[in-house]
């Protein structure tokens, strides 16, 4: 692994040869890009650290650049630039990520560029913005309008301007881009680029006495001053009373929080800035983290028999092997496995990631996981400020974090010495990147940043991804099962409610059939609470025309708008344009559109009708948009003030309450049915996932109730009778047979294009290339997607599928690479867009 080479600079006169530094740039470019380091910089200049660069024609654009390689050696196709500042003391970046970041752009056809930028929180990545000043050596005053001449005046008051302040100044409605471009003209102002660093560290105004009044003499006197002014001898007798430092000297530099002061009357914030102002009280601040330390007290985990006799196959199956599978069943009390795990790695003095699939799930393990780690613990994941991701970094690297619990972005995190990596609920498509590039699958990276670290990786899952199992059975993985539910909770009991049934018995009630409408009525008469999996959110799918069939379609994308009734309008879940619903129809005029299906929106609305009396939520992308929201909806429902909890995916994903104890699914039939060669493995894991929210406490039978229109497919027998390995064994031969993972490899290629015709021009002459190549059995398509339009753009897919024994990948790669090049560089399909997913879901 390449790290910094610090012993050039002690044998280098740096005032006699010129370093350069290769530099990651956060751009889609194939290359690092060399620039010249200036003499007064090459001594402070660290591998992994980052610096400011200008770039782009004229040096337009300001950008974050990260030091990959530092040598003696110019460019030979450009001049080198100069690196602007140097923003990190130490390297921010370790070498095990920058050997990431070369192997991720290499596995998922990607620039390294792509990966850096995905990879760093945006508070470590500098932002320029452009400001406006008075130039002093203007002398045409008469090339200005009169406008010109009076906001000329005005800017000459004022160090410089942004664009926006720029433009409050010149009033409503100026066009302040072609404003700006005349005074440039006329070299009456300047043009340039504030830079600054977008992580801002959190400050606390602190107060304290003045070190005069510090001895006891000193003080006394103050007080006695102060007692005919009784307001001010409060406030220094309420500070005295916070801070005893009489006791403790010292604790008086240390100060106090200052609103603790002024949280009370105005009298006395009156009288705290005359004591300031007569320099009794001094002020400062001080950097305070966004994690407050917790120092919650250390719980203790006791693990049961079955539970011990698992973390103890686990630790013997790491001594020769690198990954283990764990395979237990909903309910069987992974968690505390892993962390009687993650307490003997960190014992060791080795570093923990614990990943998860999403922040839904993160809400209620991190609280338990804060019960015996307490502040020793990181939290990183999207829904947090870009300040608060930061500083997570920043404690990883200092070593204020040894542990540290997270989405799929948590790999990127600067770890140097990993001993362990769990990777919670494997399975969990939310694991694989799909926009931006690189489009990698959090579980892999994984297992490759534990190879570089030799660190050990434990896979866990009730329903795991089939590849996953597959290399436990070959032996490639090490595989722990534990099929016994904690505290001896009984699995549910679940049960197929025949909706064809019962809509010619008419006895459906909108969605709701009678069976699932009679025991959620019993459920809330026990006071046990429900969940209701429906993965579609919104009111209704689409709305149609009964007369003419017209139906309410997206702009942009070849889809239908879904119709979200609580705002009054229709969205596309694509790229997110709304419309209004129309009254009538804009086809014919006629006043018959109503909506068509139903959506999570829909559910909570004919419930509160079914159950006026009863507390419903919902929980979806709609209602968990805010940082907190999650957390908010899951502390309601475990502490009892939510009756019935209706959501999409995010509910099936690892939450544990005690008093639910009904589970009700609809739309069944529409998972199973999906287009795909994982749908039934999907829809085994899914509906496996959210059958086991019920009933995980010890002594009381959970109930799950599947709606569907044919009870007799298989897959339905099989969940019923939590058959995994029967599923797996007919899944396995049916992918050997047609030759899909785990016995090949998938690249899909997306080509995109505003214009239909160029799109499958580029499309069809890929292809041809790749078959020649590759050979037809290898190369599918092009093929129209299933949703062939979105944002204006028309797709074609293209799938390769690789045999893992016979192929070599990498060279495979380099000619798809090659190919695709040669296609962007055609004059005529260089607009087209090509992207490539690897190992694709």
């Amino acid at each position: 692994m390449e790290t910094a080479d610090y012993s050039l600079f002690s044998t280098l006169d740096t005032d006699e040869v010129t370093v350069f530094a290769d530099l990651i740039l956060p751009i889609p470019v194939p290359r690092l890009f060399t620039y010249r380091v200036p003499r007064g910089m090459a001594d402070l200049l660290r591998i992994g650290a980052r610096v400011i660069v200008p770039f782009g024609k004229k040096n337009s654009r300001v950008l974050t650049a990260i030091v990959a390689k530092l040598h003696n050696s110019p460019p030979t196709a450009y001049q080198a630039r100069y690196i602007s500042e140097v923003l990190d003391e130490y390297p921010l970046v370790t070498g095990y990520q920058l050997e990431l970041f070369r192997w991720m752009a290499e596995y998922y056809m990607c620039t390294i560029g792509e990966v850096m930028n995905i990879a760093l929180p945006s508070g470590l990545k500098i932002s320029s913005q452009s400001k406006v000043q008075y130039n002093p050596d203007f002398d045409y005053p008469e090339l200005l309008t009169d406008f010109e001449a009076v906001l000329l005046a005005e800017l000459k008051k004022q160090p410089a301007l942004s664009y926006d302040e720029l433009g409050r100044l010149a009033g409503e409605g100026t066009n302040v881009p072609a404003l700006i471009k005349s005074l440039v003209g006329k070299q009456a102002v300047i043009v340039f680029e504030e830079v600054k660093e977008k992580y801002i560290p959190k400050m606390v105004r602190k107060i304290r006495l003045h070190r005069n009044y510090e001895e006891r003499e000193q003080l006394l006197v103050l007080l006695q001053r102060l007692e005919k002014l009784p307001k001010q001898q409060e406030v220094v007798m309420r500070y005295l009373s916070h801070v005893p430092m009489q006791r403790s000297p010292e604790l008086n530099q240390k100060g106090l929080d200052k609103t603790i002061l002024n949280q009370d009357d105005e009298l006395s914030q009156s009288s705290l800035a005359t004591l300031v102002k007569n320099q009794v009280f001094e002020t400062f601040e001080v950097i305070q983290p966004r994690f407050a330390d917790a120092h919650v007290p250390q719980a203790e985990i006791r693990l049961t028999e079955y539970q011990q006799r698992a973390s103890d196959d686990i630790m013997a199956q790491f001594e020769s092997r690198n990954v283990v599978l764990l395979h237990g069943i909903t309910g069987s009390g992974k968690t505390e496995v892993y962390i009687n795990l993650i307490q003997q790695a960190l014992s060791g003095g080795s570093q923990v990631l614990y990943l998860l699939p999403e922040i839904a799930l993160t809400t209620q393990i991190v609280v338990r996981l804060q019960r015996v780690f307490g502040d020793k613990m990181g939290i990183y994941h999207s829904k947090f400020s870009d300040n608060e991701r930061v500083e997570v970094w920043k404690g990883v690297i200092s070593g204020r974090y040894q542990f540290v619990v997270g989405v799929r972005s948590s790999v990127f995190l600067p770890f140097d010495n990993l001993g362990l990596l769990i990777v919670d609920e494997e399975h969990e498509t939310s694991y694989k990147q799909h926009d931006p590039a690189p489009r990698y699958h959090a579980r892999d990276v994984a297992i490759m940043l534990a190879h570089w670290q030799q660190a050990k990786v434990l896979l866990g899952s009730a329903t795991p991804a089939l590849e996953t199992y597959y290399q436990a059975k070959q032996g490639r993985y090490g595989l722990v099962e534990l099929f016994n539910r904690f505290g001896n909770a009984t699995l549910p009991d679940i049960r197929l409610v025949d909706t064809k049934r019962e809509k010619q018995q008419k006895s459906m009630k909108q969605e709701f059939s009678s069976v699932l409408l009679e025991s959620l009525g019993q459920n809330m008469e026990r006071r046990e609470q429900s969940i209701l999996f429906q993965n579609r959110r919104g009111y209704s799918p689409y709305m149609q025309c009964e007369d003419c069939d017209w139906t309410a379609e997206c702009d942009n994308c070849a889809v239908s708008l879904t119709y979200h009734q609580r705002d009054a309008e229709l969205r596309c879940h694509y790229c997110g344009h709304k419309e209004q619903v129309p009254r009538t129809c804009p086809a014919c005029g006629s006043t018959k559109v109503k909506t068509i299906g139903f959506g999570t929106e829909k559910l909570e609305d004919q419930l509160q009708i079914f159950f006026p009396d009863s507390k419903i939520l919902r929980m979806d992308l709609d209602t968990t948009r805010a940082k907190n929201a999650y957390q908010q909806i899951i502390q309601e429902f475990e502490t009892g003030g939510i009756d019935i909890l209706v959501g999409t995916q995010m509910i099936t994903k690892g939450l544990d309450f005690d008093n639910v104890s009904l589970v009700g699914i609809f739309d069944a039939d529409r998972l199973i049915r999906f287009p795909d060669f994982r749908a039934t493995e999907r829809s085994f894991q899914m509906l496996t996932q959210v059958s086991g929210r019920a009933g995980r406490r010890a002594g009381r039978q959970g109930t799950v109730l599947i709606q569907t229109a044919n009870p007799q497919q298989s897959i339905l027998q099989r969940i019923i009778q939590n058959d995994y390995i029967g599923l797996y064994e007919e899944e396995i031969q049916e992918r050997q047979n047609f030759n899909y993972p785990p016995f090949s490899r998938l690249i899909k290629l997306t080509i995109r294009h505003t214009d239909k015709r160029i799109s499958q021009q580029a499309a069809d002459r890929l292809a041809a290339e790749l078959t020649d190549a590759l050979g037809s059995s290898r190369v599918l398509g092009p093929e129209e997607p299933l949703i062939e339009r979105i944002r204006n753009q028309f797709l074609y897919d293209i799938l390769i599928k690789l045999e893992r024994d016979k192929v070599n990948v990498k060279a495979v790669k380099a000619f798809i690479q090659e190919r695709i090049n040669d296609i962007l560089t055609d004059k005529g399909l260089r607009q087209v867009s090509i992207v490539a997913d690897v190992d694709c879901l």
